[in-house]
């Protein structure tokens, strides 16, 4: 099972269809991050930041107590207003089973507010837990956190209706650069995909394939 596809049919359809500014704008924003010298994200080998963070129905979820279970695959989003971040999603759902067979969880955070995720979870049937990082503390903990420009948030606002702040019950506008991260039991990080490219994930073979190392 393969989510490149499907990325790039929704790439496509973005260039085809998005406004000349929208497009000049998060290419742009993609290009500074790639270009700016920041190795953003944990590597292999690296300690994961213990947190505890609520889930939709307010309950609190803290990682190492988890990993005492297993394995945990975690992965920061951006928001269920993003159509990449949702094909993912789905992806990762439909592979929750093996990941499951294979003595692990999958954990996905993002800054948006815990009512938002209860919405999306419901919507799109995710059985996994989906995780409130609002205030950004674990994405930068992570190293994957990131101020949200000026020029972008015109566009955010002005061409998608979208404040950032009220949609992530914050007074800052914050997202994480998409990362997937495999822990080990022991807290280690043993895989890492973080690309600021947002139209870019971890495919799910390569998921499956690092849980068998384990």
């Amino acid at each position: 099972m393969s989510i490149k596809t499907e990325l790039d049919q929704t790439k496509a359809g973005f260039i085809a269809t998005a406004p000349e500014e929208v497009q000049e704008g998060l290419f742009k924003h993609m290009k500074e991050q790639l270009e700016s010298g920041i190795n953003f994200g944990l590597k292999e080998g690296d300690k994961a930041p213990n947190f505890s963070l609520t889930n939709p129905l307010g309950e609190q979820v803290r990682l190492y107590d988890e990993l005492e279970k297993g394995p945990v695959v975690l992965t920061f989003y951006r928001g269920s207003w993003c159509p990449f971040c949702n094909i993912q999603l789905r992806a990762y759902q439909q592979l929750l089973p093996e990941i499951e067979k294979l003595g692990g969880q999958l954990f996905a955070v993002s800054p948006q507010s815990p009512d938002n995720s209860l919405s999306f979870k419901e919507k799109e049937e995710l059985t996994f837990h989906v995780l409130s990082d609002t205030d950004g503390h674990v994405a930068e903990s992570y190293n994957v956190l990131y101020e949200v420009p000026d020029y972008l948030q015109a566009i955010f606002s002005d061409k998608f209706g979208l404040d950032l702040t009220s949609f992530n019950a914050t007074n800052r506008w914050i997202l994480p650069v998409p990362a997937t991260f495999i822990i080990d039991k022991e807290g280690v990080v043993r895989s890492a995909h973080v690309n600021p490219d947002f139209m870019d994930r971890m495919e799910p073979q390569e998921i499956i394939d690092q849980l068998k190392k384990l």
